[in-house]
Order: structure tokens, then C-alpha cells, then sequence
């Protein structure tokens, strides 16, 4: 009998699901309970498509703008990315019933960006061109009053017209420390530049790339289990190659690895991005199982205790007091 090669997996916790995922999809679950079929959702709730087709297969309808949805009534729901003043003005403009399932540090960083420009002072935003948290920021203040910096390069060539008076505020899902490098040569240039109150970078961001780095040193390969179109997912990639696993890759589903990459591998990291499920964390193990002799870890304390309030629409009855 052939015997299987021996493989320890070191899962870096925590991973997976944070607050404002599970939020987003508890509001397009309980508006589908409530409302019933169908429930229109601008954008995908959250950058993993497992969790949108889970969805629409019980009812949920995906459309990227809002004049994709008929005149119906039904309710129509914004992704946990945030979005730009237009769409909930346009929404409100038809009569729409909305529910805004925009994360809430997300909705922090837009608050910060609209205090900062009541207050007169000029906006960079660190971030990503395209991405459609980047779009939702940039989106809350008219047209050229926030300028994106997406590297250290840029960060040299930004010319405010008052260099006294500018502030940053910073997508969530950034590189922890490629965004220090940036933000570092902001304020050599700017020594005034305002500061955002608390770190733009959220949370669960922050903990899975800490995670991961800690893990990275100590294996030979990490899989992310993730989205290419989730930017924390990409991000964890890039910090587990920095942090010395050169052999380090996004896989969307255990049917899409590619098992070349793991020959003669004796020590694997998974991790999984803030908007992945951990049954698509279980599915990667399994198929490691039925190739190698597997022996789990894991490596820090996976349970998180930030939880966010739903919004009032649909928020479940509480049972009345005794």
C-alpha cells in the first residue's frame, strides 16, 4: 500500500469572516426572510463568490447599478464596501427601500473624509484605483477633493495647494506596512498633515496579516483562501511572501489548486481572507487530506469579539423580559 507523504498544516488564526462580512450577509439573509424573493444587491455583498451564489441561489438578485432593479418596492441592499453619495440620493429619488450594508469602519472613513473637508482641509486617500471601497470614499465629496495615493512614489509627487493644511484617511484593507511607508512619507513632506483618529486600517485587516506573519517564517508554502478580488486576500499574499514565504498563493476553492506547487512540501500555512468562509477553509484541508498524511495546528486565538448592530429594519425581536 502506497503510503502518503506526511504534511503539518499550521492554520493562522484568526482568519476568515470579520464583523463587517457577517454583518452584510446577515442583512441580505434576514431581508430575504422578512421581504422574501427577491432581494436586489448592488455590487457583490462581499468580494467572494461562494458567498454570492449561496446567496442568490435563495433569492438575492446581483446588479452593479441601480437602474438594473424594476420599480417594485422590493428592498435593495448596499455592498459592505460603501458607496458613493449618488447611489442612496439616486435610491431615494425612486422611492427605493434601502438597507445599507456598508461596513461600519468603512462608514468611519467616510465620516473622517467629510469632517476634514467641512473643516477645509485638502484629502489624500491611500488606496487602491478601481477599488469599489476606493470609489465609495472618493464618491462622498464632489469631484477633485480627494486626491488617491497608491504608493510611495505617489506620496512624492503630491502637490497640495496649502501643504499646511491636508489630512489622509486610508481604504481598510491595505498592507499594514506598505501603508506605514506611505503615510511615513506623507508626513516628512507634510509635517502638519492630519492624522486619522484611530488607525483607517481595519481591525480584522490588521489581526490576519499579523497572523500570517507569524506563521509565514515557519512553512514552506501559504495558501489564502480567497477572492483575487478581495483586496484583504491579495494583501495576505503579499504579506506572507514579505514575511519569508516566498511560495505563497491565493486559492478561491480546493478544485482550482494547483497541486504541482506542493511537491516535497513538508510544512503548509492556510490562512483565509476577511470575506472567506471557513467551510471553504475546510474543503482546502480535506483535499490536502486525501493526498498527503495530515497533521493540524493552529497558531493564535481565532475568535474576535467586535460584533456590529444590524440595522433596525430588520433586526430580529428580541424575546420580552421575564
Amino acid at each position: 500500500m502506497e503510503t502518503r507523504p506526511q504534511l503539518d498544516i499550521t492554520l493562522c488564526a484568526p482568519r476568515g469572516f470579520c464583523a463587517g462580512v457577517d454583518r452584510a450577509i446577515q442583512i441580505v439573509e434576514l431581508a430575504l426572510e422578512k421581504y422574501g424573493a427577491p432581494v436586489y444587491v448592488r455590487h457583490a455583498i462581499v468580494h467572494n463568490k461562494y458567498v454570492v451564489d449561496g446567496l442568490r441561489d435563495k433569492g438575492a438578485v446581483f446588479v452593479e447599478e441601480l437602474d438594473e432593479i424594476p420599480d417594485t418596492g422590493k428592498p435593495v441592499v448596499f455592498s459592505a464596501h460603501g458607496v458613493p453619495k449618488s447611489v442612496p440620493a439616486g435610491a431615494l429619488a425612486r422611492n427605493m427601500f434601502f438597507l445599507d450594508a456598508t461596513c461600519p469602519l468603512v462608514s468611519k472613513v467616510h465620516i473622517e473624509a467629510n469632517r476634514h473637508y467641512a473643516e477645509g482641509r485638502e484629502i489624500v486617500l491611500i488606496g487602491h484605483a478601481g477599488h469599489v471601497e476606493v470609489i465609495g470614499t472618493m464618491g462622498q465629496l464632489p469631484e477633485g477633493a480627494i486626491t488617491l495615493v497608491e504608493s510611495v512614489e505617489d506620496a512624492e509627487a503630491y502637490t497640495p495647494r496649502d501643504p499646511s493644511n491636508v489630512a489622509f484617511v486610508t481604504q481598510t484593507t491595505l498592507s499594514v506596512d506598505d501603508t506605514k511607508e506611505i503615510v511615513d512619507t506623507l508626513r516628512r513632506r507634510f509635517p502638519a498633515i492630519t492624522l486619522p483618529h484611530k488607525e483607517d486600517i481595519c481591525y480584522a485587516t490588521t489581526n490576519r496579516q499579523e497572523a500570517i506573519k507569524r506563521v509565514a517564517p515557519l512553512v514552506e508554502a501559504m495558501v489564502v483562501v480567497g477572492a483575487p478580488e478581495s483586496s484583504n486576500s491579495v494583501r495576505l499574499v503579499e504579506v506572507s511572501k514579505r514575511a519569508g514565504c516566498e511560495k505563497s498563493m491565493l486559492v478561491e476553492r480546493a478544485d482550482l489548486i494547483d497541486w504541482s506547487q506542493f511537491e516535497g512540501i513538508r510544512k503548509l500555512g492556510i490562512s483565509a481572507g476577511a470575506s472567506a468562509p471557513e467551510k471553504l477553509v475546510d474543503e482546502v484541508i480535506e483535499a490536502f487530506a486525501q493526498r498527503f498524511d495530515i497533521k493540524v495546528s493552529a497558531s493564535g486565538e481565532q475568535r474576535e469579539s467586535i460584533v456590529f448592530n444590524l440595522p433596525r429594519e430588520i433586526r430580529p425581536a428580541t424575546a420580552p423580559s421575564a
